[in-house]
């Protein structure tokens, strides 16, 4: 018997049992006193506009398994569109813009597209580089059609008011096509299935126990479509989503306080900027239940910072995942500053928690070849670091198009489920808990031992003139030589006590003391979607560049 899931039915049971709830809010202008002024759905209005879209999505051609690109920023339209598509079975094709051009559009490409739905600067794209988009039949605007051909949002929605059913997908059938960003290897187009979605919010809801009456602002646009499913309202911030790091603190804090917001999700970018100007600004955010941050490592001291806005019982959750399978662990900010941070800070890594409800999460031998079947060998012991995988109704089981990833990345299990390889280094304490270690592609082999990232750079993010720090290496892939990058926080001017200082404290730690080399890196080059994964691949040249001279 073929079991069935759609995220959009999620939907249409908010808005039978809270019709009048605000689902969508958004930042529509300020009047003259420069008060914000907001537009907004409810629940009822989001349901009633998706089915009349669905109605003309289907009547131009785009139909269940029609992979569509969507290149429409959050906001009203971009809900309708989704739970429109949703709806029907279409494929939504997702890639995140901050990639670049080029990558980006080699990315919609792969995912093999049959149409597209974009803003009008979308559909410029499409005329700059016509040879990606040849296999397109059908063209939606959502805005002013220029000169190009196809439909408007607005003529779609234009039809007689009627009901649309939700297609009875199953729940292995697909969904979603979301690339990764690229910023941890080449992008891959990652397959949802109406099952996984179905997981993920089910984990989402039970987690953070999820209440009813949830005002939620998501800084992170993907993040905001499992808000209409969860019967959160969704406050859409007033910032570039694609620019995290450059966010106004008094615009996130204003959404907060204008919306009463009880849940947050804030990138560690974010997070640190509307800290720090809290904290200088005497700030408190009581509305706030929970925060939630992921997408890199978040430092205790960013929480730590953070945490001093909120009132006394608000945690906040640092979940672990990947585009592939997210949430699978997590841990909240009173176990993390009562009793991990001081382990972090003496290198035995980051603690990020234990396994979410129902994942089941494994540490295997370091290996970068792949693995075609789950075994008890591969296994590593207790304390000793290891690869993480996980498995779990949410965790992805293949990639589009690309049996290669397939291969690096999915171990088949006797159950005929699938290990997602997080491609994260990590280890298991006596209390179940993940201590993540760092990416296994980062890790750097000398000839006395390994070394991995986050270990190695908190001894020197320990040195208050540090803000962060990077571990690479340079030289044959068995053998090479340590190097470490500091980005200095912008008050510490002199760069050669500094150093002194850094190589000082490398000596004294056995887990630094072969670390000779430390360059200043005013900063960071870094990742588009969180800004705070750093491209050490590309200081790893610089180091090279400054070993030879």
């Amino acid at each position: 018997m073929t079991a069935y899931a759609n995220i959009a039915e999620s939907l249409k049971k908010t808005a039978r049992t809270m019709p009048y709830k605000r689902a969508v809010v958004y930042p529509a202008g300020r009047d003259k006193n420069n008060h914000v002024l907001y537009s907004h759905l409810t629940f009822k209005q989001l349901d009633a506009l998706s089915d009349r879209l669905a109605v003309g999505l289907e009547n131009i051609g785009i139909s269940r398994g029609t992979r569509t690109i969507l290149m429409v920023p959050p906001g009203m339209e971009f809900f309708i569109i989704v739970f429109a598509m949703f709806k029907i079975g279409a494929v939504p094709v997702v890639v995140d813009p901050g990639m670049g051009i080029d990558r980006m559009v080699q990315c919609l490409h792969q995912g093999r597209p049959k149409a597209f739905i974009g803003i009008e600067k979308a559909h410029l794209l499409r005329l700059v580089k016509p040879g990606y988009f040849k296999q397109v039949r059908h063209w939606v605007t959502v805005g002013r059609k220029w000169f190009w051909g196809g439909h408007t949002f607005r003529q779609l929605l234009a039809n007689e008011h009627q009901s649309f059913t939700p297609a009875q997908t199953a729940r292995d059938e697909t969904a979603a096509i979301v690339f990764t960003t690229g910023s941890t290897g080449p992008a891959k187009g990652v397959v949802y299935t109406h099952g996984n979605f179905d997981a993920q919010i089910k984990q989402i809801q039970a987690h953070f126990n999820i209440g009813p009456d949830e005002i939620d602002l998501p800084t992170f646009p993907l993040f905001a479509l499992f808000d209409p499913a969860l019967g959160m309202t969704a406050v859409i911030p007033d910032m570039d989503p694609t620019r995290p790091a450059k966010a106004n603190p008094e615009k996130i804090i204003e959404a907060i306080e204008n919306h009463g917001i009880t849940n947050m999700f804030a990138s560690p970018a974010l997070l640190n900027r509307v800290g720090k100007y809290g904290r200088e600004n005497d700030i408190t955010l009581p509305s706030l239940r929970r925060v939630v941050s992921a997408g890199a490592p978040v430092s205790p001291d960013n929480i730590e910072q953070f945490a001093g806005l909120l009132s006394d019982d608000t945690q906040i959750h640092t979940p672990y995942g990947a585009t592939e399978a997210v949430p699978v662990i997590s841990i909240a900010s009173d176990e993390i500053l009562s009793e991990t941070r001081h382990l972090s800070e003496k290198g035995f890594g980051l603690c990020i928690g234990r396994p979410i409800e129902n994942t089941q999460v494994k540490l295997i031998k370091i290996t970068d070849t792949p693995i075609t079947q789950i075994r008890d060998s591969l296994l590593v012991p207790e304390k000793q670091v290891g690869e993480i995988i996980v498995k779990a109704d949410l965790v992805t089981e293949h990639y589009f198009n690309n049996r290669e990833a397939d291969l690096t990345a999915k171990i088949p299990d006797s159950d005929g489920r699938i290990w997602h390889r997080m491609g994260d280094l990590g280890w298991m304490d006596s209390k179940g808990r993940i201590w993540f270690c760092g990416r296994k592609s980062h890790r750097v082999i000398t000839e006395k031992g390994t070394l991995f990232t986050i270990p190695v750079e908190s001894v020197f993010n320990n040195h208050p003139g540090v803000y962060r720090s990077a571990l690479t290496g340079t030289g044959p892939t068995n053998s090479q030589t340590p190097v470490i990058f500091v980005e200095p926080y912008e008050s510490f001017d002199n760069q050669n006590d500094l150093i002194a200082e850094l190589i000082a404290l490398a000596q004294a730690n056995p887990l630094t003391e072969d670390i000779h080399h430390i360059f200043i890196e005013k900063h960071f080059p870094v990742d588009i979607r969180h800004n705070a994964k750093i491209f050490r691949e590309k200081l790893a040249v610089k180091a090279a560049a400054r070993l030879r001279k």
